[in-house]
């Protein structure tokens, strides 16, 4: 059963289609990998489908739910979670407060209320669950700009998992990361597969073909191919638009 839908999804700058007619489906529990040369429109995707960016026409179903027209607030209180491209932390609080804020934005308090966060029990240790999944727990006290840059790609991820995502969109969670760095999300990722169903777009082929359940390629705004990993990889127009053939 998919759980997310998409239909039709398009978005332009100007003459320029970044996605172009799109159809995508993403089964509840797995990982989905988007692959692709760059300029194909990946980031824009994950753009529209998080509610960043507003599309041209289309349509994003989400557990039966249109999506479309609503703002990205609402779509994380759906269930709906990303992360992006460039880490994006609060460096001068804790690791533990920059995953409570997450919490308390889920559960809609006011952010008048943000210099609390620490005294807040249950918020706290909804965020050292988060922090748990990631690896993390043993940096709560550190100031989150202090971490490594894989640290706070690792940081990230909690952020997003602290909503309670049932769809956990992530762009480039490997990016800038140093090889222990990146073997380490990997191994968190794995860990997270079929506890949420995750969107993942990745440069790293070795990763995407190590952990995707399947696989869709884009190319110039439209997917051009999805299937399991031994698919895409043996797919001639695949090899010929982006993986090559050696």
């Amino acid at each position: 059963m998919s759980l997310l839908s998409v239909r039709g999804l398009r978005k332009s700058y100007g003459a320029l289609k970044v996605t172009d007619d799109l159809d995508l489906e993403v089964a509840e529990g797995e990982l989905h990998a988007i692959i692709g040369p760059n300029g194909a429109g990946k980031s824009t995707l994950i753009a529209q489908l998080s509610g960043q960016a507003r599309s041209d026409g289309g349509s994003v179903r989400f557990a039966g739910a249109e999506m479309m027209g609503k703002p990205m607030p609402a779509r994380v209180r759906a269930g709906m979670s990303r992360s992006f491209q460039i880490t994006s932390i609060l460096p001068a609080f804790t690791v533990l407060d920059n995953v409570a804020v997450a919490v308390q934005a889920r559960d809609g308090s006011s952010f008048r209320f943000l210099r609390s966060v620490a005294r807040e029990a249950r918020l706290n240790e909804q965020a050292m669950q988060a922090l748990a999944q990631v690896g993390l727990q043993d940096r709560a006290d550190l100031r989150a700009g202090s971490l490594s840059h894989g640290e706070k790609r690792a940081l990230e991820l909690a952020i997003a998992l602290a909503t309670r995502p049932r769809l956990l969109l992530l762009d480039e969670p490997l990016a800038g990361t140093s090889g222990a760095e990146a073997e380490r999300l990997v191994e968190v990722m794995a860990a997270l597969k079929g506890r949420v169903t995750l969107v993942l777009i990745e440069h790293d082929m070795d990763a995407v073909f190590a952990l995707a359940d399947r696989i869709s390629v884009l190319v110039y705004g439209r997917i051009v191919a999805t299937g399991t990993p031994d698919q895409v990889r043996a797919d001639p127009k695949v090899r010929a638009a982006y993986l090559g053939d050696g």
